[in-house]
């Protein structure tokens, strides 16, 4: 019997959408069926890029087509909501980029639309799909350090580039800067820690080195409290050069280190590493494949169209998504405050 081919629709085609248009026609058994893309310029692109692709500026006619299985939506963050409502209203299984919305109320409309009408919604959080940061996991799971019951989770890297038309650095479209990357890092630290139960509570700190920008947080910090006694840190400076993430997680019987380090988080000249032990007792993983961001997304569509096929939950679902959201609220609002934000107040 042969296999379906899960026909994809894209929303967005800058720069990320570019690479989710490459993963996508480079994936078996799955076809970029259409691209809907409001500049002209981008539009131009992507049909030079892909001859045979229909290419429209309203992505509602994209929406329209039957022969679609699957959107991922890949636009500025103000628009992640809207866009997602109306492929789920339209019936269509979804792949959004994180963070999936700019509210935990709008997350919570998305799961219900989803869950509702029987869709499968897939949130854009690439890095469980890492032969790294997945291997990490995966070593938990396997019982290599006992039962977790700290993580460390840590970026350094060179400051954000402006993004088309300056989005990246307008609050009103990015919504915030610890949306952008450190909320990757929170789904990370959660599901490290998913042994010991949710989030109880969280306390952060940030700070900007543009007087101009103060609500653009170049350094931040935050400190997310789970039951029994177990802790994780997120943390993130953009006031610094190249990218290197770290993970370090340690529980009852040892510790994992995973690290990642290049000049871009696209780099394809990468080093990275993955271990785990206690004391003098230390043990050198073998991964099976590198790491990065671009291999990671191409696993991450070829999961998702696996799951279309199957009906399977994706690696990432909306209520994941969704929890990210809530911890980077979270953070921000104790950023503000300057106390701990429990979570049963969100």
């Amino acid at each position: 019997m042969s296999r379906q081919t899960v026909r994809f629709g894209l929303i967005g085609f800058g720069l990320f959408g570019a690479h989710h248009a490459r993963s996508i026609a480079q994936t078996p058994d799955s076809e970029l069926a259409a691209i809907a893309v409001k500049s002209p310029a981008s539009q131009q692109a992507a049909r030079a890029a892909y001859s045979g692709v229909d290419v429209v500026g309203d992505y509602r006619r994209l929406l329209d087509r039957p022969d679609i299985d699957v959107v991922s939506v890949v636009v500025p963050n103000r628009w992640h909501f809207e866009v997602a409502r109306d492929v789920l209203l339209a019936g269509k299984h979804l792949l959004l980029e994180k963070p999936m919305a700019l509210s935990v109320g709008d997350c919570d409309e998305l799961v219900r639309l989803a869950e509702s009408r029987g869709l499968l919604l897939a949130v854009g959080h690439e890095l469980r799909l890492s032969s790294l940061w997945g291997g990490v996991r995966r070593l938990i799971d396997q019982g290599a350090i006992g039962r977790p019951q700290y993580a460390l989770v840590e970026l350094s890297r060179f400051p954000y580039r402006q993004g088309s038309e300056g989005w990246r650095w307008d609050i009103q479209r990015v919504g915030s800067w610890v949306l952008e990357e450190p909320i990757h890092f929170f789904d990370l630290a959660r599901w490290y820690l998913e042994p010991c139960g949710e989030p109880l509570r969280v306390l952060a700190r940030a700070n900007s080195r543009h007087a101009e920008h103060p609500e653009l947080t170049d350094n931040f910090t935050a400190v997310v409290d789970f039951p029994g006694g177990s802790w994780a840190v997120v943390s993130q400076t953009l006031a610094a050069f190249g990218h290197h993430q770290t993970a370090k997680i340690a529980g009852t019987e040892g510790a994992i280190w995973a690290w990642w380090s290049a000049a871009d988080a696209r780099s394809d000249k990468s080093s990275f590493g993955l271990q785990y032990g206690l004391g003098q007792q230390i043990q050198q993983v073998t991964l099976d494949k590198p790491a990065g961001e671009l291999l990671e997304l191409a696993d991450e569509i070829a999961a998702v169209a696996e799951c279309v096929r199957t009906g399977a939950a994706p690696p990432c679902t909306g209520r994941d998504g969704r929890w990210s959201v809530q911890l980077c609220l979270a953070a921000e609002q104790s950023v503000r405050e300057g106390r701990p934000i429990p979570f049963e107040r969100h």
